[in-house]
């Protein structure tokens, strides 16, 4: 076990590096990556893939996606310690993990229950103050708005109109848009009728689906 932990510390090393020569410069994102050990969401047979910059798929037939598509948005979210982030598509939790490194607050949202059970306890080990629920994403949660940003981490069909609500005056929200294929895109309230809207490449993530899913 020691020489394996060795081997993933190396790995994450170079995962790091591999962020910096992609263009991710904010050092509070990088510093997030160093605490966060990706290998402990996903099975210990694919450890030995943990640090590579791909999406891994689950054995819950979910994906984790690839570190550089999890640092770009963290850095496009602009996120400053003590920040209140709403997280739609809990996935694998380490999204939501790499955000509470950053010194967040952050809340999450799962629309799966099997993915759901098998995430909470994990994010309540490794980042206990996230806050975690099984709701539909579209709705966002009102219950804790405003946010001081928001992110997406599925493919919208368009941007919902409940997560603008819930996002603070000033505010970031970064969500991917698209059916088939998406754009990053970056949206910053100005008031709660006036937007300013930055686009940031092609991406590709699992499609964004509204109600909740019992199994």
């Amino acid at each position: 076990m020691a020489t394996q932990n060795y081997l993933l510390l190396g790995q994450k090393k170079r995962m790091i590096e591999n962020l910096r020569e992609k263009g991710i410069s904010d050092e509070n994102v990088l510093a997030a990556f160093d605490k966060m050990e990706r290998h402990l969401f996903m099975e210990s047979l694919l450890w030995p893939r943990a640090y590579e910059d791909t999406a891994i798929k689950l054995t819950t037939d979910q994906t984790i996606s690839k570190p550089s598509t999890v640092a770009f948005q963290s850095q496009l979210l602009e996120v400053q310690k003590g920040h209140k982030v709403l997280e739609i598509g809990t996935g694998s939790g380490f999204q939501a993990a790499i955000l509470y490194a950053m010194g967040a607050k952050v809340y999450t949202i799962e629309r799966q229950i099997t993915l759901f059970k098998q995430t909470k306890p994990l994010l309540d080990k490794l980042a206990p103050s996230v806050i975690t629920y099984y709701g539909d994403g579209f709705k966002g949660w009102p219950q804790f708005a405003p946010y001081d940003r928001i992110i997406v981490t599925c493919g919208a069909p368009e941007i919902p109109q409940a997560l603008l609500d819930q996002l603070k005056t000033g505010g970031i929200m970064v969500i991917p848009v698209g059916v088939e294929t998406q754009i990053m895109k970056r949206i910053v309230k100005i008031s709660d009728s006036e937007y300013e809207e930055e686009d940031f490449g092609d991406c590709l993530f699992v499609p964004m689906l509204k109600e909740r899913v019992r199994k």
